[in-house]
């Protein structure tokens, strides 16, 4: 169910509380948007989550090992996902999922061969018939919001050049914002939320992207874990970070490069981000960004 007050539309989606800001838009005409953006998110999640029983990668995950049509969406998401995973040298990884099940962070029931049943690549596919076969089942959490994001993100972009929709961190901004200076974005503590770290001030269209430890940690066998996995150890990575938000072009882009700047824990990622606009926030509280980065931040405490 969408609320609306004045030109701010908000709803829940992907287990994240959805934002969206229209503020040139007449409130039929912004109903509208907010309505259309909505149904594309669910379309995706509904495609892309591992969550959900009915949702067809669930059942592309029991699947492994034969070939099956699947929709324009997922395999758009699966072709990005294997483009992140050659870009990132296999940093970024969607094969984590049996390490996530392990760790306790399981999804809806997907029966099948066992990956050892299966050899060769992850993914091969058929693009005319748009037909592809698994070699392993595969988690598009990360990469998948990212693209419900950039997908959402094009309707509004059709309609209006000064939007903000934020997905539970993950966001796209464009134009001018609420005062003509840009749109404004904090930079959250991710251990005391409502404690602001920095602010951004955003004026071209831009996407920020946060890969975080501060919600999804849990204890499993005494140990602490979360969900950000290193696909090199198969363990939770990024050793004394809690977060790491990424400004670029793409949404589905900066979160793939948030997760993997992020594994490179805290005495990497200084030399992994640079080029990026990077920032991160250390397990001690430091908080750390490229100049890259820093021509973005108008404030911080």
């Amino acid at each position: 169910m969408i609320t609306a007050q004045g030109r701010v539309y908000r709803w829940r989606a992907m287990a994240s509380p959805i934002s969206l800001h229209l503020p040139d838009l007449d409130e039929v005409l912004g109903q509208a948007v907010a309505q259309a953006i909505a149904s594309d998110i669910e379309t995706t999640e509904q495609a892309l989550s591992r969550f959900r029983d009915t949702a067809e990668l669930v059942s592309l995950n029991a699947r492994v090992g034969q070939w099956t049509a699947i929709s324009d969406r997922l395999y758009r998401a699966l072709s990005a996902a294997r483009r992140a995973n050659l870009r990132t040298e296999g940093l970024f990884d969607p094969r984590v999922l049996e390490r996530l099940e392990a760790y306790g962070y399981a999804g809806a029931p997907h029966p099948g061969p066992k990956p050892s049943a299966i050899s060769g690549p992850w993914l091969m596919r058929r693009p005319r018939k748009r037909e592809v076969m698994l070699g392993a089942r595969v988690d598009l959490g990360g990469i998948g919001k990212g693209l419900a994001v950039r997908w959402a993100a094009s309707i509004a972009q059709h309609v209006t050049a000064n939007y903000l929709l934020n997905a539970g961190g993950d966001l796209i901004a464009a134009g001018p914002g609420l005062d003509g200076q840009g749109w404004q974005i904090g930079v959250e503590d991710p251990q005391t939320p409502d404690l602001l770290r920095a602010a951004l001030r955003i004026s071209t269209r831009k996407a920020v992207c946060t890969s975080s430890v501060a919600r999804l940690r849990w204890t499993q066998r005494s140990e602490r874990v979360h969900h950000l996995i290193d696909p090199r150890s198969g363990q939770p990575g990024g050793r004394g970070l809690l977060a790491v938000t990424v400004l670029g072009r793409d949404p589905a882009w900066s979160e793939v490069l948030s997760k993997t700047l992020f594994l490179h824990g805290s005495k990497g990622i200084g030399r992994a981000a640079a080029g990026h606009a990077a920032i991160w926030i250390g397990q001690d509280g430091e908080l750390g960004m490229t100049d890259e980065a820093q021509a973005f931040v108008f404030w911080r405490p």
